[in-house]
């Protein structure tokens, strides 16, 4: 804590004092973002924490599905079959305000909704093993777009909570502080010479009625 550097008059002090309600005030401001973003933030971390264990687990799924394919089906045609698919998905972007944080949204618009179109090949030459990690990847697939889109909000919510957090400590350590120190020295300072005044005054008039009493 520390004196603000200013001279010691009532100007000032009125200044100050609308300074220190106004720091009080953005400090709980401030404090309210903070507590509702941690708040949000957390229940994204849940969200995250199980969106991963899935994903995960659908990736394991194809890639075992995969394998079985592979050691089945000539490399050949199983390329061959992966490589035209039916199916088309277009990331729409968007925006969302979450206290003054802009998160981002994911849409993903399908070309077509025939849950068949996953499978871009037909069934006489493939492995149904191959259908089942294309089935488990189409699963997933959903999930992994939600999956990016709140590891982003994550990180941009843990920024702005830092932030906010510093901009708090600084209100509640430094400056809420300062205010009211310098508050205090400046109303007895005030104080000091109006007292100094009032004995100035005191002196004067004992020092006019004496003169007075002289003459008369």
């Amino acid at each position: 804590m520390a004196r603000l550097n200013v001279n010691p008059t009532r100007m000032e002090l009125s200044k100050l004092k609308k300074k220190l309600v106004s720091a009080k005030r953005g400090h709980k401001l401030l404090k309210d973002k903070r507590d509702e973003l941690m708040r949000q933030f957390m229940g994204l971390i849940k969200e995250n924490r199980q969106l991963r264990a899935e994903v995960e687990e659908g990736i394991r799924e194809a890639n075992r599905y995969m394998a079985v394919a592979g050691s089945v089906m000539q490399r050949e045609v199983l390329e061959t079959a992966l490589m035209l698919p039916k199916q088309e998905v277009e990331l729409k972007v968007g925006e969302k305000n979450v206290m003054s944080v802009y998160i981002p949204e994911f849409d993903p618009k399908y070309r077509t909704d025939n849950t068949n179109d996953i499978y871009s090949y037909g069934t006489a030459f493939t492995s149904i093993d191959l259908d089942g990690a294309v089935n488990s990847l189409s699963k997933i697939f959903p999930k992994m777009i939600r999956l990016a889109e709140i590891e982003k909000a994550c990180q941009l919510m843990a920024d702005e909570i830092e932030k906010t957090r510093r901009r708090v400590n600084a209100l509640e350590h430094i400056m809420i502080p300062d205010y009211e120190d310098t508050i205090k020295f400046i109303t007895m300072k005030l104080s000091e010479n109006e007292r100094s005044t009032t004995t100035s005054l005191m002196k004067v008039k004992d020092m006019v009625l004496k003169q007075s009493h002289n003459f008369s």
